[in-house]
């Protein structure tokens, strides 16, 4: 899992979150909003693709809501079913409060 987690607020600029991704080197960021939700590149890549600005387009607009989470003591091989029946790339870790991501970079570098 990544840790420090990185998150960003509902009411963020996809631009904004395109650079706190682009310079932690992630690919997705917990919103800090209930219920819970992430932003991904796929879903900044998906507004650009629809011709949105960036700079006036919020995390808001484009985040997934009521995302699925994964407990830190939860197996690798669970993590990676999760993923695939449900077809997503990032869980956030949860334990009371966030704690960290895990990607599908993360099952297949420790699977592998």
């Amino acid at each position: 899992m990544s840790t420090p987690l990185k998150t960003i607020s509902a009411d963020a600029t996809i631009t904004e979150a395109a650079e706190v991704m682009r310079d932690g080197d992630i690919s997705a960021l917990v919103v800090t909003t209930s219920p819970r939700a992430i932003i991904s590149s796929s879903d900044v890549l998906d507004a650009a693709a629809d011709g949105l600005d960036p700079t006036d387009v919020t995390v808001a607009d484009v985040m997934t809501e009521d995302v699925e989470t994964v407990t830190p003591d939860l197996y690798m091989e669970e993590v990676a079913a999760m993923m695939t029946t449900y077809g997503i790339k990032h869980l956030p870790v949860v334990d009371d409060e966030y704690v960290g991501m895990v990607s599908s970079t993360d099952v297949t570098t420790l699977l592998s």
